[in-house]
């Protein structure tokens, strides 16, 4: 099965060479034949995306569609779609049907894309393996026995095994670019703040944000074109002049000065990893770049400082879900307390009930000094270490994880061992930058590695351009698993 783009797919509509009806019917299929293996989606919506299917086909023939029109994509099950259901792979919102959009669903599909349905996630996006989803792990596509990385590994993998041509993720500390690198695909965070967090079903609010995955960085730029802008009912959504993210795609990478911090590239790096991501810098040196070496000092202190921020405010966000209002509710108690008590028990599953606890434990009476406020000047030192390394350099490059996808289970009864898989990518989130993922070639056993890319503030146009530029110059973007 060659390799479909959104690029390829949006021209093969407006030849007319297929209609939006055609694509989604064979998508569905590849979905319907893949998904008992690889488990990557939750929720198939066939007649909402067949009807949408029709309505795109009647609007390209009317000379009315949108930019998009008639493309087919999936969203993390993490994203209020109306009339669908949004689970965020968790028991407590299994029957949870959205009465409204997610301000990004609204927007892509104002652009005329088709949501086929929604892909399987850690529950309440907090994993790093997707095995943390009340509806079972996903499945790599590179081979079944790995994780693809979380929590928006049902995305990736669909995407990588060509289930959907792109997907939407999220991003808290890594979610959207740990899971594309471990599948082979490219994903982009943007800068916190750029893309509306309205309707994405809050974890962490001060380091959630959404963004695109898909094969190339054209497709991604395409995607964050209609994601990104500013929204009135998201008060962190900044308000500024809307960037075209496909504008600099071309742009030659001469004189570019890439950073590579010494603290990635130490000790914990395994050997196959290392050689990928080097050859990967050597592809951008042919093209123009140089390197420089940089330091980000504090970055041992960012797994800390996160797993004291992150759970703090998912203790805050999660209290809403008590079996009150909606929500799983236990179906027999003796008082509103016991109902509480067993209705969350039942409701959340290990790891979520983790780091409710951790957060409401670094927040109480006594406790809050100690560690809150500690991990929130540690956030501080981070955002200074990038300031001063981004001061040296225009772009940072390493690892996005320290080894290639490790086995389904392998970390189950260690979670601090899956929390250290973060280590590359947690700091980004704590400054609240952009980065990207993109396709860097091979593991030693034939799976796939990632490069990251990190760029300052509001540069998500250059990273897309660095990636597109090696995407252009190699083929690893273009592989596909055999699994």
């Amino acid at each position: 099965m060659s390799l479909q783009t959104l690029k390829t797919l949006q021209a093969q509509l407006a030849s007319k060479k297929i209609s939006s009806r055609e694509l989604v019917t064979d998508y569905l299929a590849r979905i319907e034949a893949q998904n008992a293996a690889i488990n990557a989606f939750i929720t198939v919506d066939r007649a909402g995306a067949l009807a949408a299917a029709d309505a795109a086909d009647a609007a390209i023939a009317a000379g009315t569609a949108g930019p998009l029109a008639g493309l087919p994509i999936a969203h993390k099950d993490i994203f209020c779609t109306e009339g669908v259901l949004t689970t965020c792979g968790s028991k407590m919102l299994a029957n949870f049907v959205s009465p409204y959009d997610a301000h990004v669903v609204s927007q892509l599909k104002a652009a005329g894309v088709v949501s086929l349905g929604k892909t399987n996630c850690d529950e309440f996006a907090m994993g790093s393996t997707n095995e943390n989803s009340a509806y079972g792990a996903v499945k790599n596509p590179w081979n079944l026995s790995r994780v693809p990385g979380g929590s928006s590994g049902g995305s990736a993998a669909a995407v990588a095994a060509g289930m959907i041509p792109a997907a939407t993720g999220t991003d808290t500390g890594g979610s959207i670019r740990q899971p594309a690198g471990l599948c082979g695909i490219t994903g982009i965070k943007p800068t916190y703040g750029t893309v509306s967090r309205y309707g994405m079903v809050a974890y962490a609010s001060s380091l959630d944000q959404g963004g695109p995955m898909a094969h190339t960085a054209e497709d991604c730029a395409l995607l964050l074109n209609h994601m990104a802008g500013f929204d009135s009912r998201d008060s962190t959504s900044l308000e500024r002049a809307k960037d075209d993210y496909s504008a600099q795609l071309s742009q030659p990478l001469a004189g570019l000065k890439i950073g590579l911090p010494k603290e990635y590239f130490g000790e914990g790096l395994a050997a196959d990893v290392r050689a990928a991501i080097e050859n990967a810098l050597a592809e951008l040196r042919k093209l123009g770049a140089s390197t420089v070496e940089v330091s980000l000092p504090n970055t041992h202190l960012a797994i800390p400082a996160y797993y004291v921020i992150a759970p703090a405010e998912a203790s805050s966000n999660l209290s809403r879900f008590d079996g009150v209002r909606y929500g799983h509710r236990a179906a027999e108690y003796k008082d509103l307390a016991e109902m509480y008590a067993k209705s969350r028990s039942e409701g959340f599953g290990k790891e979520v009930q983790r780091r409710i606890l951790v957060g409401t434990y670094v927040l109480s009476h006594g406790y809050y000094d100690a560690y809150y406020i500690k991990a929130q000047q540690l956030r501080r030192l981070i955002a200074e270490d990038f300031k001063q390394a981004l001061s040296q350099c225009d772009i940072i490059a390493g690892p996005v994880a320290p080894t290639a996808a490790w086995g389904i289970g392998q970390m189950a009864d260690d979670p601090v061992q899956m929390y250290l898989a973060d280590i590359y990518t947690i700091a980004v989130n704590l400054a609240g930058l952009p980065a990207l993922s993109t396709p860097a070639g091979f593991s030693a056993e034939k799976l796939p590695v990632g490069l990251q890319l990190i760029g300052n503030y509001f540069g998500e146009a250059r990273l897309l351009n660095v990636a597109h530029q090696l995407q252009q110059a190699t083929d690893w973007h273009l592989q596909r698993p055999q699994a």
